[in-house]
Order: C-alpha cells, then structure tokens, then sequence
C-alpha cells in the first residue's frame, strides 16, 4: 500500500500546481499536499476554485505507469474515495453523497466538492498523474448557475487536516481495488454510487446535448442516449434536473 507523505503549508498559489512542478523534479509517488488558502486555485475546464480558509484543498502525486488511456480512472476513484471519506465525516442520519460524472460529489442535489486531474504522458503511458481535490467543509462558495453546499450545513465541524486524512486512507483503499480488480471493479463501486442509469442530463460545452445517463465506456467516458443513440462524451458541463453545471 502507498505510503503517503503529507505537507501542509498555510498558503499556496495552488495544491496541485505545487504537487506538479514536483512531480517534473523527480518527486514519487506518494507526496500529498495540503493548503490552508489557495491564492490561485484551479476547478474544471479552467475555471478558478474559490479557496476561502476552513475548507480542504488537497493534491496528491502518482505514477501509476499505465497506458494514458487508463487516466479515465482516476476521476471514477477520486470521486469515489472523496465520497467514502465524507461519510466518515457526517452524522448517521446524514444523506448518503451521489456521484455526479466526472468528477463531483453531491448532497441533496448540491456540490459539496470536486476533483481535478493533472497528468503528463510519456512514450504512451503516464509519467505522473495529480489529483487535485477541493471539498466544502465550513463554507459553501457561491458559484452562480450552480447549488453548492458544506459539511457545516449538516452539523460536522472537521478542521482540514482531519478531512486530508480521511480521504487519503480512502484513496489507499480504492488504489487497492484498482490494482486488484482494474477500471472494471472501480467503475462498478462507481456506478453504484452515481446518479443512476436513465437519469436526465443535460451537457454543455463544446456540444449541447440533452438525454438519459446510458453508463460509461471501457475507458471511464460518459454514455448519453439521445433519440435512440448512444453519444460519447470526454468532458463537459454535465446537468442534473434541479442541479446546476459542475
């Protein structure tokens, strides 16, 4: 199993940006790196993560060494590891987080938190892969188009470096699962957890489409049924009724 070597600074530009340019210098696997504020974080397609104090903002480093086609996993396990530590997190009566493609953690139809993957190829496998990883936990930023909430909002009171520990040993867990049963046995546990198949979606981006949820391809890519076809998506802006884009 990793071990992980976490480094906690109380002000970075970014996580991830960070865990990259070490990642370049040789750095292995395994360096986690947790901020208090991010000055200049990153979201989605470019977008910039608002990065108030009390909330988490972590990237980890791997080498995974597999084909750059296998990156596809890597949002799946993210997402469902960031899940399994929020449940940790919440009291029992809490509502279970949903998994929205590709890459966030919902509650109640709100965000509660995102993942962003770095990764550099090399000779058609990848040299290094980042997980960057923002998640709510004392304030819920106000992004316009789009409902967000905070692990506040229902009653827990985590400081960040508690939360870092919990994703980190659930991010070791699915590690495992993916080395021991592949993007198979992650996108399964994935499905499970994810707004279920026929479930409306909407994606904008760079296509506009409207239909059902139809599953994932081999590679970890959204499936969506429009009038009677099966259209594949990379990336994109992804709505669910009463949920905005993420």
């Amino acid at each position: 199993m990793l071990t992980w070597r976490l480094e906690h600074f109380a002000t970075l530009d970014s996580t991830s940006t960070y865990c990259a340019e070490r990642a370049r210098q040789g750095e292995a696997a395994g360096l986690a790196v947790l901020a208090d504020q991010q000055t200049a974080g990153r979201g989605s397609r470019g977008r910039q993560w608002v990065s108030t104090g009390g909330n988490l903002y972590l990237s980890v480093l791997l080498r995974p060494e597999g084909p750059v086609s296998s990156i596809g996993a890597f949002p799946l396990l993210a997402g469902l590891a960031l899940a399994k530590a929020v449940r940790s997190l919440l009291p029992g009566p809490a509502p279970a987080p949903m998994l929205k493609w590709p890459n966030d953690v919902l509650m109640m139809g709100a965000k509660l938190a995102g993942v962003l993957i770095d990764a550099s190829p090399l000779e058609g496998r990848i040299d290094w892969l980042v997980i960057g990883i923002g998640l709510n936990l004392a304030e819920a930023p106000q992004v316009a188009g789009r409902k967000t909430t905070c692990l506040a909002d229902y009653g827990v009171c985590v400081p960040p470096y508690q939360a870092a520990q919990a994703v980190l040993e659930a991010l070791s867990q699915y590690l495992a699962v993916l080395h021991e049963g592949g993007l198979p046995a992650i996108q399964s546990a994935w499905l499970a957890a994810a707004h279920p198949v026929g479930s409306p979606l909407v994606i904008t981006g760079n296509r506009n489409l409207s239909g059902t949820f139809a599953g994932l391809t081999a590679e970890g890519a959204l499936q969506l049924c429009v009038e009677n076809r099966i259209e594949t998506l990379q990336t994109g802006d992804i709505w669910l009724e009463g949920q905005g884009a993420g």
